[in-house]
């Protein structure tokens, strides 16, 4: 027995067929969506605000350059620093910072579902417990910069 293809035949087996499938129907969505409600704008700002947390680093990794290029280097680094735009700029960043911190922080007990025996741990235990960590990295960092 051989199969016989229809088309090899001389039928067409089906006329209607199209070797690609249809556009499905999307809704449009306008670009600015996010701004229909408080929590998907604060949920865009934080995703924002990691272009501040890039700033930052890339800042640091300019800072540890300019050190290691020797002190004048170092000083012309610092002058910019104290330049009032960049001033402005960089409390803006601190407040994107700040922001970015809280809001990832508040997350936490979301994020993860930490379990003591057979018992789920509440969620203000987690969110304090982050907090505490955060006050404490930021006591160490301020005791290592005062040089106690």
């Amino acid at each position: 027995m051989v199969q016989v293809v229809a088309s090899a035949a001389g039928k067409t087996v089906n006329p209607h067929y199209r070797l690609h499938h249809p556009k499905w129907h999307r809704r449009r969505m306008p670009i600015f969506w996010w701004l229909e409600k408080l929590t998907y704008s604060k949920f865009i700002t934080r995703e924002l605000t990691s272009f501040a947390v890039c700033y930052s680093a890339i800042l640091l990794l300019v800072q540890i350059w300019a050190l290691s290029q020797g002190e004048a280097a170092y000083e012309r680094f610092l002058t910019w620093l104290r330049w009032p735009p960049a001033l402005v700029l960089h409390v803006l960043v601190l407040s994107a910072l700040v922001f970015h911190a809280l809001t990832w922080l508040n997350l936490a007990p979301k994020a993860m579902v930490l379990r003591v025996g057979r018992r789920r741990l509440p969620d203000a235990a987690v969110l304090i417990a982050h907090y505490l960590a955060w006050l404490a990295a930021t006591a160490v960092i301020l005791v290592g910069v005062s040089g106690l």
